[in-house]
Order: structure tokens, then C-alpha cells, then sequence
């Protein structure tokens, strides 16, 4: 039976994790700090703050893993300490990264061999985050001696999302009325469902899979028209989308990707957010839901759940009514 070691796992891509390595038979063991629930049916929980070394070793004890996944997006050091511990007590390592890490602005069909920023493996500093991931990275390829997977993530969506941006659509169309909607209708989009992105850590890992991959969906996986469309019909709300231009956006003083979570112009420095280039990771294996059954889960989930507490070191997403307005201003101005 496989062991696999999930560091984290009671969130979003975590718990995605643990459901996938039970589905396939594992023996699952989650390792976190014991405050933010407990672990999967079936799996096995350990508890540590894992800023703090010895406490780590101490949770870990002398077991060996034949498969370690790691979510963490603070401090690189501490991807450093674990990634030192598991050397040796595990057969590979997958870490989850960020298309984040890749030099700004991020261009078009960008694959891997892009420009990276600056980062130091023993760094202690979690506030940049596009440098916090990359020294994980690095910790990784520096302190496993081992295979090692880098997934470089980018919009993850599904269930359980922590960030909050497709829940906040969905939450919008089912309010009904005028909905301010980005355009173009066929922006082309890309994202990965979270239990894509686990199953394909799982599998990849299992293969032997090692390197750096863009781990997300095609470019134009979907479209913010089909994806906002999905949202209204999925919540059988009366909503009516209102499209506005990126110049609208722009002139209305309302924020992409925060305010109007997902969605990114389709020109200027931000462009390639949504037009990464993903052949290794297709070769490698990954696949990718339709869109359809991302917002169907989601929503389902948000009924469930009623509104999920939100990571706090990321902006809360959506439109207040006043920038909904003002964005209804210009659609109506050239209507």
C-alpha cells in the first residue's frame, strides 16, 4: 500500500489531496497545526507548528513516506527544514508551487523555461509571495534528496476555494439583477479545479514525474461568458449579465481579478495570467474537468456550507454596489 504524506490537508488543495490518495487505496497521514478541523475520514492526523523544526521531527517521528505533498506558501525555510527531515524517509516529493514565481509581467505562452524571480531557500520572510514560493521551490531542489515535482499552479478553482472568487459570482448571480460582466464574452480562460490539480500530483508522483510544470487548464479551457453563464444558470437566479468592455473597466476605476475576481484583461501586462503554456504538463498527464462540473461542485458546496471563511492574506474578492454601479453607468452611456 502506498503511504503518502499530506503536509497540510485541511484545506483547499490539501484536503483535495487527502480525498484523491484515500480514493486510490493510500495510507494517508496528514501533518498540521490541529486548528482548522480534522483530517479525512481515513486518514491519519498529526499535529505540529511547522515553523518550529523540532516540533516537526518530533510529529514526524522515524516513519517513512513513499510519497510527500506539500501546500505550504509561507517562509521557504520552512519548506527547507521539511524537505532536509523527509530526505531519505521518502521516495518523492511533490510541492506545490505558483505560476507567481515567473518575472513580471508574465508573457504570453510562457512555459517553464521562463525568467524566475529572485528567491533564497532559507529565507524567513512569507510577504512575498512570488519570492516565498520560489525559495520553496529551491528549498525543495536543494535540501530532498530525492525526485521532487513542482507544480506551478495557477487559478485554482472548486470546491472548498479559500480565496473566495468563484463562490463570489456564484453568491452575485443568485442575488439576481443587472450584473456588471467583463468582457469580451470569449475572453479565453484558464484555471485548474483543485481536485485536477490533486489527482494529478498523485498520479505524476506515482510515475515518477519529476521538474518544474505550468499545472493549470489550456488557455480557453473556458470563457468568462460560459463560466459567468454556468454561474447564473447553475443557480437558477433571474440575473442579467450586462457586459461591459476592458475600456469600460478601466474607466470606471474597478479592479480586475480582485473586484472582478477571475477575469483579467485580454491586452496589456496581465494578459499572460490566462495563456500560459502548458504542453509538459499535458504530456505528463494532466487533464482537466469541464467548467461545467467545477461550478455545479462549487455551487453545491456553498450551499452546503453557507459563506467559508476566507484566507486573510488575500484581498476579499467582488464588487461593492458602488462599483457595480459605476460600471452599469458606462454600459448604460453607450447603450
Amino acid at each position: 500500500m502506498t503511504r503518502t504524506l499530506v503536509l497540510g490537508g485541511t484545506h483547499f488543495v490539501g484536503h483535495a489531496v487527502v480525498a484523491a490518495a484515500l480514493a486510490r487505496g493510500h495510507d494517508v497521514t496528514t501533518l498540521t497545526r490541529g486548528e482548522s478541523g480534522s483530517p479525512a475520514p481515513g486518514a491519519t492526523g498529526r499535529h505540529a507548528d511547522r515553523t518550529d523544526p523540532a516540533a516537526l521531527a518530533a510529529a514526524l517521528g522515524d516513519d517513512s513516506w513513499d510519497l510527500v505533498v506539500d501546500t505550504w506558501s509561507g517562509s521557504p525555510r520552512v519548506v527547507r527544514d521539511s524537505s532536509r527531515l523527509l530526505s531519505g524517509r521518502a521516495r518523492h516529493y511533490a510541492y506545490v508551487s505558483s505560476r507567481s514565481v515567473y518575472e513580471w509581467p508574465i508573457p504570453v505562452d510562457a512555459d517553464e523555461s521562463a525568467p524566475v524571480v529572485d528567491a533564497d531557500p532559507d529565507g524567513a520572510d512569507s510577504g512575498d509571495y512570488a519570492a516565498a514560493k520560489r525559495g520553496g521551490e529551491l528549498a525543495v531542489q536543494r535540501d530532498f534528496d530525492g525526485p521532487a515535482l513542482i507544480a506551478r499552479a495557477g487559478l485554482i478553482l472548486g470546491p472548498r476555494e479559500d480565496v473566495g472568487r468563484l463562490p463570489w459570482w456564484l453568491r452575485r448571480m443568485a442575488a439576481g439583477g443587472p450584473v456588471p460582466s467583463p468582457g469580451p464574452r470569449d475572453r479565453p480562460l484558464q484555471y485548474i479545479d483543485a481536485r485536477d490539480l490533486a489527482e494529478w500530483l498523485i498520479d505524476a508522483s506515482a510515475s515518477g514525474v519529476t521538474g518544474a510544470y505550468n499545472a493549470v487548464s489550456q488557455p480557453g479551457h473556458t470563457t468568462i461568458g460560459e463560466l459567468l453563464d454556468l454561474c447564473r444558470d447553475v443557480t437558477g437566479a433571474r440575473a442579467e449579465l450586462v457586459w461591459v468592455t476592458p475600456e469600460d473597466v478601466d474607466a470606471a476605476g474597478v479592479q480586475p481579478w480582485t473586484e472582478l475576481p477571475i477575469w483579467l484583461p485580454p491586452s496589456g501586462e496581465s494578459a499572460g495570467l490566462h495563456a500560459a503554456n502548458v504542453s509538459a504538463a499535458y504530456t505528463a498527464g494532466l487533464t482537466c474537468r469541464p467548467a461545467a462540473q467545477t461550478v455545479e461542485d462549487t455551487w453545491a458546496w456553498v450551499q452546503d456550507v453557507g459563506d467559508p471563511p476566507l484566507r486573510p492574506d488575500r484581498p476579499a474578492p467582488g464588487m461593492s454596489p458602488d462599483a457595480e454601479a459605476r460600471l452599469l453607468a458606462r454600459a448604460d452611456d453607450r447603450s
